[in-house]
């Protein structure tokens, strides 16, 4: 409307100019045709709007806010009417201790007090994204600035008010994903009241104070001394286990030699050796004598 509002000025100004009994005066008539030229162009242009891709807009005429919303592309508006757009896209909204990772400057992650008394330093990052129906509510009831009045302070009450369920070693490790789901469950009804949709809750990291983490480490350490020696030990009865078969598989062996052999049996196994003997490529001469014992020449 810029451009309406320019020929409107240069409209009055020609009537000025017409009216006017300097020399000058005839020129009024030029002047007037060209600010209605420049109102027409400038009423034709602001009846076409573009909305950017992932964008809503938000009509507001004469203060009030229209429940229509356009989606991105190119729409035919009243003239008069003024857009204010949204983004419909995921944002991230990041909370951290760290200074180059938050959207504030500085540490900016959120100490709780955990059921046990223990301050828990939490950081987390939220998905969300405007729901482009409710983009007229936010645009009337919030505000542009929906991040600072809803995203932010939501989030970190959500936080504080469930970590007092739980001990810190719990948020640390066993009870974290539950924790997690339950802010998820606080933080997206509050959202949805107010034109948001939660989309994920991502907490990154949970801090425990120093003798906590000094405290888990050793028993870690404990733990994992305990399994060791649990293997060692399994792996020396598994050798006692061998040792003791070996041992008796030999004094069974002894056994039976002590007890089972026999005349014929000795006799048998002499004659498998002296077979062995004969077959041998070194042996050339064998003589079977009359004794037990045979007598075997070699050419070595």
């Amino acid at each position: 409307m810029f451009i309406a509002i320019v020929g409107l000025i240069v409209l009055i100004a020609g009537f000025g100019v017409k009216r006017s009994p300097s020399d000058a005066s005839h020129y009024g008539g030029l002047i007037t045709k060209v600010g209605i030229a420049i109102i027409a162009l400038g009423v034709i242009l602001a009846s076409f709007k573009i909305i950017d891709p992932g964008k809503v807009g938000v009509q507001t005429l004469f203060g009030k806010v229209q429940d229509e919303v356009l989606p991105s592309g190119l729409h035919i508006i009243n003239p008069l009417v003024d857009i204010t757009t949204f983004s419909i896209q995921t944002e991230n909204y990041t909370m951290s201790a760290v200074n180059s990772e938050g959207q504030k400057e500085g540490d900016d992650a959120i100490r709780v007090l955990s059921s046990d008394g223990l301050e828990v330093t939490i950081d987390l990052s939220v998905l969300y994204k405007v729901d482009p129906n409710k983009a007229p509510f936010i645009y009337q009831n919030i505000g542009p600035e929906y991040v600072e009045k809803i995203v932010r302070p939501v989030t970190r009450t959500a936080i504080r008010d469930n970590a007092v369920n739980y001990q810190a070693v719990d948020l640390y490790s066993v009870k974290r994903q539950e924790f997690q789901e339950r802010i998820n469950r606080t933080i997206m009804a509050n959202f949805a009241k107010n034109g948001l949709v939660l989309q994920q809750i991502l907490v990154r990291n949970v801090s425990l104070p120093a003798s906590v983490k000094a405290s888990i480490e050793s028993k870690i350490n404990a733990e994992q001394e305990s399994q060791k020696m649990q293997f060692v030990l399994a792996k020396e009865r598994q050798e006692a286990d061998r040792k003791r078969v070996e041992a008796q598989g030999i004094a069974d062996y002894q056994k039976i030699l002590s007890t089972g052999l026999s005349d014929k049996q000795l006799q048998y196994e002499s004659i498998k050796a002296q077979k062995e003997i004969a077959l041998s490529p070194n042996a050339k001469v064998i003589i079977m004598g009359g004794g037990k014992n045979p007598i075997i020449l070699s050419d070595k």
